[in-house]
């Protein structure tokens, strides 16, 4: 388990492999974690509960998505094209895989990744990524297989999603019905959210071969459509149904109960405006949050996070923390962090119940610490 004596891990963003405790990734890099992040402060929800935050790895460059292995090893991407496997034993990270021509102007490059639920028998690794492609770029699909902390034996899936340097989803993540789910994103085209014979503007459900699942809506890898730019999924402990966070157009960012088939609007509405056939969100947000990875939490460290959706935002600049019912209703919602580690990409519940966060203060967009990008560990105060 990581302790906050281990606070000056750093990975080292260069040709080595292996990094211990002592690499440091930029001559910019201090030795030690920036001050105005201290593990000792302790913040207090609206309900009581105490926490603190730990910054167990930092000088990542640009992370993006992350997963847990069942032995407890972290995968993460980082947009130039690396992959990182982060042992929490000995605390160590190896260069797992660099991708070559990986498309990297702003929103697009190296984004999502999943392991496959039966990973411990097949070590199969799952990527989503922005690739060049003559004078343009296309999203892709990829597997792996993971040995001895490298990614070998590529197969691509799934090619020729539209790209753009803005608007390409990116999120992949195993369901509970054993299958793959992939977000797309308009690809900065916004009439291929509609067009059923684009995968742009799209959540897709896949078989781990890439084949499109038998009781897909449309018989394709297509499962819901009519969306902007989606960047969080996960189902809910309880009922098991899916959402999704979505970026919206000057605000009206969405959080969205999905369903096979389902039409979400975009860009006919969002926000509070309806139309017939066309599903509204469950949350919006005007002005934006830009929110990005989400996830329930369902560990036991925190009691009283149960069953809550926590959503990292980019331009909210928090972890945004929403109640949801049974019913599948937003019965309230809160601002965690907000301001105190900039913006933030991803958030996952790891094997110790803690809650992990990337942060993005050096996409382009941000304004960057020595310390960022950091990977943040949420645990209970003492």
């Amino acid at each position: 388990m990581w302790s906050t004596a281990l606070l000056g891990i750093v990975l080292i963003v260069a040709t080595a492999d292996t990094i211990t405790t002592q690499a440091c990734a930029r001559a910019d890099i201090p030795t030690t974690p920036s001050p105005t992040t201290p593990s000792s402060e302790v913040f207090t929800t609206q309900d009581g509960v105490r926490f603190v935050v730990e910054t167990p790895v930092w000088a990542l460059d640009v992370p993006w998505s992350m997963a847990f292995a069942p032995d407890g090893r972290l995968f993460l991407t980082e947009r130039a094209g690396r992959v990182r496997i982060l042992n929490v034993t000995t605390m160590t990270a190896e260069l797992a895989l660099t991708l070559d021509g990986v498309f990297t102007q702003s929103e697009a490059g190296l984004l999502g990744i999943a392991l496959d639920p039966d990973f411990s028998q097949n070590r199969q690794v799952y990527l989503y990524y922005t690739a060049t492609a003559g004078s343009g770029a296309v999203n892709r699909v990829l597997r792996f297989r993971e040995t001895a902390n490298r990614l070998t034996d590529r197969v691509t899936l799934l090619d020729n999603i539209p790209a753009a340097a803005i608007h390409d989803g990116g999120r992949l993540r195993f369901g509970p019905d054993r299958l793959l789910y992939v977000t797309t994103g308009d690809a900065a085209n916004t009439s291929l959210a509609q067009d059923l014979s684009s995968y742009a503007g799209k959540i897709l459900r896949i078989n781990p071969d890439g084949s499109s699942p038998r009781d897909n809506p449309f018989s394709l890898p297509i499962f819901s459509y009519g969306h902007r730019n989606p960047q969080g999924l996960d189902w809910h402990p309880t009922t098991g149904e899916l959402w999704a966070s979505e970026h919206g157009n000057a605000g009206n960012d969405e959080v969205n109960a999905i369903r096979a088939g389902a039409n979400y609007g975009w860009p006919r509405i969002e926000g509070a405006a309806t139309m017939p056939e066309m599903q509204g969100p469950a949350a919006f947000f005007t002005p934006s949050i830009a929110p990005s990875g989400a996830s329930f939490y369902r560990g036991s460290r925190f009691p009283r996070f149960a069953d809550n959706l926590f959503v990292a935002t980019l331009r909210g600049t928090h972890l945004l923390r929403l109640h949801v019912n049974a019913a599948g209703q937003v019965t309230s919602q809160e601002r965690l962090l907000e301001g105190r580690f900039g913006r933030l990409r991803d958030v996952q519940l790891g094997p110790d119940g803690a809650l992990y966060v990337l942060t993005s203060n050096r996409d382009g967009r941000g304004s960057p610490t020595t310390a960022d990008d950091r990977l943040l560990r949420i645990v209970p105060a003492p």
